[in-house]
């Protein structure tokens, strides 16, 4: 009877004290008492849902980083580095509640208003032509989705290719792969590291050019692929390549749980799930909704969300003093202080946005191998001018 009175209290509470934030909705269900509802029986359906986002214990950074990335997709990608067991792989499934929804083309052959706007009405087909011309919509709203490359994935699997049977009639057509399906989703890539490289340089270039090209001899079809990358990765396992490690704008460190309260607590709710995972995911339907109603307004409010000049400077400066040359430092730490800003309900970055930002997107940026080898640079330049000065002025140039 207690238990039955603590869960309505819960749930009166987040009825009746709407949360101001989507951080403070997080904050709210992370401390609220957990229910095991064992004693129900499990339906033994095959589609389960995903572990509940919110039911996730700590990981605080993990999971602000996963958000910023749903919020505002220039954020360029999260990647998640640490030991097997710390709940990468799961906390990314359990985002897929939470997707908010976009504009999809409602035309077969992809067309967009933006298409028009930049190529003129021949830029669509005929039907769309004619669709724009009365006024009627190009695309529909839809739910964003996750979509997992698998590990043992080939590179046609990837991007596609083209039927042999449509090219034995001589009328060809592509099979679609899996960066086509990822086009305004999120991309998740489990032991980024173990990929293939030709794999993962085929994702990182349509992910760098916001689509990609199936060829075969003279024929060829572009694909949109404006996906959010997001990859996990146990170092254990070995290093991801400097230039792999760069495209990903965010970077979190999974570390275990340190309180064994918070250790006691994710065990509780992680048999209760295992177990039941329905009635565990129910305990969470109505923050879970309210979580994603939350996302979709930061979306929609993302582009009215500026950073004032004095805040930038003081995040290019900090870029500056940490020695890091790429530029993607500066464009993943503002574009996720932005997120950050429309989180909060808030059109303007503060100096808090960003010091929440900055630890994500500028850890592991800094390269000893080029901090050595432009002191080396430095020292032989500084040896050029010197010889190149007094040659030439004890000869008596000007």
């Amino acid at each position: 009877m207690d238990q039955e009175n603590s869960q309505s209290k819960d749930d009166q509470n987040l009825n009746h004290a709407p949360v101001q934030s989507l951080r403070e909705l997080i904050d709210l269900v992370t401390g609220r008492a957990f229910h095991d509802q064992m004693q129900q029986e499990d339906a033994g359906l095959v589609d389960v849902p995903p572990y509940p986002f919110l039911a996730f214990v700590g990981q605080d950074e993990m999971k602000m980083a996963l958000l910023f990335a749903a919020i505002n997709p220039l954020v360029n990608g999260v990647l998640l580095i640490g030991p097997r067991g710390t709940g990468k792989t799961t906390i990314v499934r359990s985002m897929a509640d939470l997707l908010p929804e976009v504009q999809r083309s409602a035309c077969f052959y992809g067309c967009l208003p933006e298409d028009i706007e930049t190529g003129g009405i021949d830029a669509v087909c005929p039907d769309c032509a004619r669709k724009y011309g009365e006024g009627l919509p190009l695309t529909r709203l839809e739910r964003a989705k996750l979509i997992e490359l698998p590990l043992n994935a080939r590179l046609e699997d990837v991007i596609g290719g083209w039927d042999e049977r449509s090219l034995a009639q001589h009328s060809p057509r592509t099979k679609s792969g899996i960066l086509k399906q990822a086009d305004l989703n999120i991309l998740y890539i489990d032991e980024v590291n173990l990929l293939s490289d030709e794999i993962i340089n085929a994702v990182l270039d349509a992910a760098a050019q916001g689509m990609y090209t199936v060829r075969r001899g003279p024929l060829s079809n572009s694909y949109r692929a404006r996906f959010t990358l997001i990859g996990s990765m146990n170092p254990e396992e070995g290093n991801l390549r400097p230039q792999i490690m760069d495209r990903f704008g965010l970077r979190v460190l999974a570390r275990g749980l340190s309180e064994t309260d918070e250790r006691l607590e994710a065990y509780h709710r992680s048999r209760a799930y295992r177990q039941n995972p329905r009635a565990t995911a129910a305990q969470y339907a109505i923050e879970t909704e309210a979580a994603r109603a939350e996302i979709q307004a930061a979306r929609n409010r993302l582009p009215e969300v500026s950073i004032p000049d004095e805040i930038e400077r003081a995040g290019v400066k900090l870029v500056q003093q940490l020695g890091i040359d790429s530029l993607r430092a500066e464009i993943a730490m503002f574009e996720a202080a932005r997120a950050c800003a429309a989180a909060d309900a808030r059109t303007r970055v503060s100096i808090a946005d960003l010091k929440i930002a900055a630890p994500m997107a500028l850890r592991l940026r800094q390269s000893p191998f080029m901090i050595k080898y432009f002191k080396e640079q430095d020292e032989e330049e500084s040896r050029l001018k010197k010889t190149l000065s007094d040659l030439f002025d004890q000869q008596g140039f000007a």
